[in-house]
């Protein structure tokens, strides 16, 4: 494929010019997936929001203002992408009933780099994936995307109480399974010698 400058891409996706869509989409594709693959409950929803998010892309590129970062836009279009797919009726029922069904603890939970050392990415999303959704959602706002918790509580219509109790439980759950895939992987590794 041919070099384009960014100024080049976003002239030719203002004009919906086929190939130049297509580079930013082949440029972006992992990026941004990685993004969408925090939110949704599966790869098949991830690359769902990821579609969605690069039609929104190409549909509003005449709105980006040529001031700040382009793939920060972008990312931005993709984050909310996300929460829309979230904020759904049938996502939101969900979330609420998994919030309400999870035990609340009061240990003071922090990920340790031990366990991160020995994980992977594609397993580290499939943990983060397999938190409670809402949980989930806040987690990635708060720890991936930048977001504080007023952002969150208004994004989300929460409770900055609520907010921090999600990023508490997350860390939390990730803690355990975190620890608990390095026990695996150290039995594992025990077994092989």
């Amino acid at each position: 494929m041919p070099a384009y400058s960014e100024q080049e891409i976003i002239a030719g996706c203002r004009k919906k010019n086929r190939a130049l869509q297509e580079h930013l989409y082949k440029t972006y594709y992992s990026v941004f997936l990685k993004v969408c693959a925090r939110y949704a409950k599966d790869m098949q929803d991830a690359e769902q929001l990821l579609n969605d998010g690069f039609l929104k892309i190409f549909n509003e590129v005449s709105g980006f203002k040529d001031k700040g970062s382009f793939a920060g836009w972008m990312r931005r279009i993709m984050v909310n992408t996300c929460l829309d797919y979230l904020r759904s009726n049938y996502l939101k029922t969900t979330m609420v009933m998994h919030v309400n069904s999870i035990p609340v603890e009061e240990s003071n939970a922090s990920v340790s780099n031990e366990g991160l050392e020995h994980i992977e990415f594609k397993e580290l999303v499939s943990i983060i994936q397999s938190l409670p959704a809402m949980t989930r959602t806040v987690f990635n706002l708060f720890v991936f995307d930048g977001y504080n918790h007023s952002e969150i509580s208004k994004q989300l219509e929460i409770s900055e109480g609520t907010s921090h109790w999600h990023v508490h439980q997350a860390r939390s759950i990730l803690q355990k399974k975190i620890k608990n895939n390095d026990s695996l992987n150290v039995s594992y590794e025990k077994t092989i010698r």
